[in-house]
């Protein structure tokens, strides 16, 4: 079995986080919770590993778990925001 990636693994992760955001642009707060749903499954569909889905669920309640680079990081945890990436 494959293990989960947490450590920064985008190649531009401020360019992905900029989509993202622009892709949430003009959506009300139920169009964007349903397009980061559709996102969500999505992308679960492409890893297609359950035991790494459910690890990942698992990662994903402790904020601690994955530490994304850059303005990334600064949205999901601000006092990470300084770190240089891949520290």
């Amino acid at each position: 079995m494959a293990s989960l990636t947490l450590s920064p693994n985008i190649a531009r992760p401020d360019d992905f986080y900029a989509d993202l955001v622009a892709a949430h642009e003009h959506l009300s707060k139920p169009e964007s919770d349903a397009f980061n749903a559709r996102l969500i499954l999505i992308l679960a569909n492409q890893l297609g590993d359950n035991a790494l889905l459910c690890e990942a669920l698992r990662a994903a309640t402790r904020p601690e778990a994955a530490i994304p680079a850059g303005e990334a990081a600064a949205a999901v945890r601000p006092d990470r925001a300084t770190e240089p990436q891949g520290a």
